[in-house]
């Protein structure tokens, strides 16, 4: 415990952080350590996501084909018992699921269409504190770094002061060295988190569009549709009714949650 103890503290004393500590001031702790809260945050997001991003895949595809077809005879729970461990953590695989089966159970398709709504905004909710906590730090360096600049600032001109307006440059120097580098680390920070908040968001977005397909999908064919007349009968059951589908459109939209529609479209 003493060598971990050492070893920590020569490396602010005297390693990088140190240098950085002592080239920006205080700010610079600040700066390093919002840092390190993003770069965590990010790594937890790319790992969380690997996981349990609701993902569309080939066996969906096909599950909501064969809904498409013919929704009494589709065995929804079958593809749930056959999933693996992957399988099963994504929730695209659980939404569908579950509602397929409670379309074929409960006449009542708008408390099923509730029910998604309700499991949809679940399932994008674990990463909109992720991205929030990024946006936070791509707007808060740059002002943390503007905040480091003025203290610099303040420090020169305090030094100006104490000699009567006769300070030397070596005086001066410290003080604008440091508002510079501050002003430069939060940019530094800033930048990176700036486009990665912008990237996770379009990634949001496109994973957001991809359920609202897949529910669409699910509600414009519905296990009542099979006592249709033989007219509708020969329609092929893909080509959904221009009224279902709007109605199922506005059914399944998160857009109500403000913050979820602005995080994942």
């Amino acid at each position: 415990m003493d060598s971990i103890t050492a070893t920590s503290a020569s490396l602010f004393d005297h390693g990088p952080l140190g240098q950085l500590v002592e080239m920006g001031g205080p700010v610079m702790i600040v700066l390093i350590a919002i840092a390190a809260i993003g770069v965590i945050t990010f790594f937890y997001l790319m790992l969380f996501g690997t996981f349990y991003a609701p993902r569309f895949t080939r066996k969906l595809r096909y599950l909501v084909q064969q809904w498409q077809a013919s929704p009494a005879q589709t065995s929804p729970e079958k593809i749930r018992a056959d999933a693996g461990l992957l399988g099963r953590t994504n929730p695209l695989m659980h939404l569908l699921v579950n509602t397929m089966t409670a379309s074929k159970c409960n006449p009542n398709i708008n408390a099923v269409r509730e029910t998604a709504v309700r499991d949809a905004q679940a399932a994008l909710e674990p990463f909109e504190a992720p991205l929030k906590i990024i946006e936070v730090i791509a707007a808060l360096a740059p002002l943390l770094g503007l905040l480091g600049t003025v203290m610099g600032m303040m420090e020169a001109f305090s030094a100006m002061a104490a000699t009567d307006g006769r300070a030397n440059a070596s005086q001066l120097s410290g003080g604008i060295y440091e508002a510079l580098t501050t002003t430069a680390a939060g940019l530094v920070v800033a930048i990176p988190f700036a486009a990665l908040a912008a990237w996770i968001e379009f990634r949001l977005r496109r994973i957001h569009k991809t359920i609202n397909s897949a529910l669409v999908s699910v509600f414009n064919v519905l296990p009542g549709d099979e006592t249709a007349t033989a007219a509708d009968v020969a329609t092929p059951a893909a080509e959904p009714r221009p009224e279902r589908a709007a109605e199922a459109d506005r059914s399944y939209s998160v857009g109500d949650n403000q913050r979820l529609a602005h995080a994942a479209g």
